[in-house]
């Protein structure tokens, strides 16, 4: 009987911590795009990075150790966002798959995962159609790292997790892909300052309690159950046990399908503690790293 594979893994990691490895390879072209791609939407799935890698690019994602395959994406030129000498190139994902499971394994854990998509579809948050929810599993290749995203305004109060963020290095800019359901995406788009908290992985229920925040603002900072203390240069609130806390300024916004992406500039940075941080991969990677007798630490 071939074995169960879960869907997603939650696992701990040290901050920066480089297991996988990104790369973007085009006709005449390649070039390390780990800290330099996020996911702008789920609907489409829509890839964003600085680097302009022409019109159909293949994203390969390698293990850092190795230098195996471990998966591929393949992109569609979608346009771009041009902001003063900045530009972030916007891709479709068009096909894609991964190789760390077995052949017959592989198979039919995308057919049992697709199966249960199609039959929770009402109640499972993604709403994505089966073949773009495997790609982005592949996108996780690389372990996401999952931040409280805090929002401080005096009519406006908001603390909630996301994981659809990260660096776009080469133009020294940094994205979040929120929702446009979300209840604080006016606010953000209008104060133009929000403080991300790192947690440590410890704190994994904490919180995932707080993914409630996405449709109901907080009425008061007292109401919470996580203690917070001021950012450094704007005085938002943040988790007072985040390993690091870094403060964005918001540069620009768009809707890109289902989601509204940010783009910002990192304002501050400070470490303030040491530990694992909570993170995010793909189901099939831990098992696959599980299988060379490497796993990553879940939580």
């Amino acid at each position: 009987m071939l074995p169960s594979v879960p869907q997603w893994a939650t696992v701990a990691l040290e901050p920066q911590e480089r297991v996988v490895t990104a790369e973007l390879c085009w006709d005449g072209g390649r070039v390390d795009a780990t800290d330099d791609h996020t996911i702008a939407s789920l609907k489409p799935l829509t890839v964003a990075t600085s680097v302009d890698a022409g019109a159909r690019p293949l994203l390969r994602y390698s293990d850092a150790d190795t230098g195996r395959t471990l998966g591929t994406l393949r992109l569609t030129q979608a346009g771009s966002i041009v902001m003063g000498d900045a530009s972030i190139n916007l891709y479709k994902v068009a096909g894609g798959g991964h190789q760390c499971l077995p052949r017959p394994l592989r198979e039919w854990t995308a057919w049992r995962q697709n199966r249960n998509m199609l039959r929770h579809r009402a109640t499972n948050h993604l709403n994505m159609a089966p073949a773009a929810a495997q790609q982005l599993m592949v996108s996780y290749l690389c372990p996401r790292p999952v931040v409280l995203v805090s929002v401080d305004t005096e009519t406006h109060r908001n603390i909630f997790p996301m994981d659809l963020i990260g660096p776009l290095a080469h133009a020294g800019l940094f994205t979040l892909a929120l929702r446009s359901s979300n209840v604080s995406e006016g606010v953000m788009r209008d104060v133009g300052r929000v403080a991300l908290s790192h947690p440590p992985a410890s704190m994994k229920a904490e919180v995932y309690g707080l993914a409630r925040h996405h449709k109901d603002a907080l009425a008061r900072w007292e109401d919470l159950s996580l203690p917070v203390v001021p950012s450094g240069e704007f005085g938002i609130p943040a988790l007072a046990s985040a390993l690091r806390v870094q403060e964005l300024t918001i540069v620009h916004s768009v809707v890109v399908g289902s989601h509204t992406f940010f783009v910002a500039r990192v304002a501050s940075s400070e470490l303030r503690h040491a530990g694992a941080q909570l993170h995010h991969t793909a189901g099939f990677h831990q098992y696959e790293r599980t299988r060379r007798g490497m796993p990553f630490p879940e939580v």
